[in-house]
Parts: C-alpha cells; structure tokens; sequence
C-alpha cells in the first residue's frame, strides 16, 4: 500500500542492536534470537537487510558500546545506516539506500522501543512507508529512574497495541510476531 512509486520491495531495518543499547534490556537475548531469525529469513528471501547504528557522547563511534552485539553478524554487502537522531531517516542517508534498492515497505526491529523504534516507525509512515513492527523483536531496559512510567515489558505491549492501527493516506503500520513474517507480503 506504499505511496512510494516503483518502490515494490520489503527491506528488514535492524536497530540499534548495540552493547551499550542491549546491556540491560529486557529479555535481551530472546528478542536478538528473533532479530537473527528475521536477518536469516530475509537473506533466504533476498530481502535487502539495512543495520542502524547510534552513535552520541555516551556511545562515540568506534567504541565497545557502539559495537553491534557479538551475536549478530552483518554482512559487507548490507550497508550501516550511521545515525545520532532517533528517527532512523534523520540526517541518514537510509532514504537514498532504500531507494535505491527499490523499497516501499519496512519491516523493523530492534532497540530502545519507546526511543529509535517509534521515532523510526513514525518517520518511515510520514515518509510514505509502510512500516510492520516486529512484535518480539524489539527491547528496551527499565526507564523509570529517568521518568518513564512503566516497565519494559509495559513498554513494549503499548508499542505494539498502539502500532497495530497505525496508518495514514496509502500508507499502514501494523504489528507481527517474528514467526508469522512473510517478507513477501508484508
């Protein structure tokens, strides 16, 4: 349903799934599982993969906290989005990589939820996008002691009950476990 023209592809973005972003998430090493069985499916299907990595003060370029989590390896012909923004298109050149790879609908996972995953669901839709939010395949760590009113596992339950109705003019959001993901009807 995409409003991009001849942009006919899904592509999978991988979000922030870093040491420092992944050091205290919840059920951490279940959601990296998931995200490994959605880049093994995607490459199966030669469904473009695209890895999003943040960087800032706290995790600088280069650092072991900026470093993707040992568990999940990229290939050299699936291109890092380098970011300092939450919203995965901001000051990137993502929108140029999926263009050129002719990508209208996203399939996206990854960390912190309620951080880079909706500022990213949100930029993919008002940019044309289709978005599909993994359901088990994105985390966050506890965020209270900075203000945030719920737990992770809160968190993250919103996020998907909210995303599942989103849409706009052409374009949806929508939620899907990681074992019902069909890239090629996404």
């Amino acid at each position: 349903m995409t409003t991009l023209e001849n942009r006919p592809r899904t592509a999978l973005l991988v979000i922030d799934v870093q040491n420092g972003v992944l050091g205290n998430a919840y059920e951490r090493d279940r959601v990296i599982a998931n995200i490994q069985t959605l880049v093994d499916r995607a490459r199966e299907e030669d469904v473009p993969v695209l890895w999003v990595q943040h960087s800032d003060e706290e995790m600088p370029q280069g650092s072991e906290a900026w470093e993707y989590v040992s568990e999940l390896e990229r290939l050299d012909s699936e291109p890092v989005i380098h970011k300092t923004y939450g919203d995965s298109f901001e000051a990137t050149d993502l929108e140029d990589r999926l263009a050129e790879r002719e990508v209208g609908r996203l399939v996206i996972s990854g960390a912190q939820t309620e951080m880079c995953i909706r500022s990213t669901l949100h930029g993919a839709l008002v940019r044309g996008y289709d978005a599909i939010l993994a359901s088990d395949a994105h985390t966050t760590e506890d965020m209270r002691e900075w203000g945030f009113p719920v737990t992770p596992e809160q968190s993250i339950a919103y996020t998907n009950a909210y995303w599942q109705w989103a849409s706009a003019p052409g374009r949806k959001g929508g939620v899907t476990p990681t074992a019902e993901i069909d890239f090629s009807t996404v």
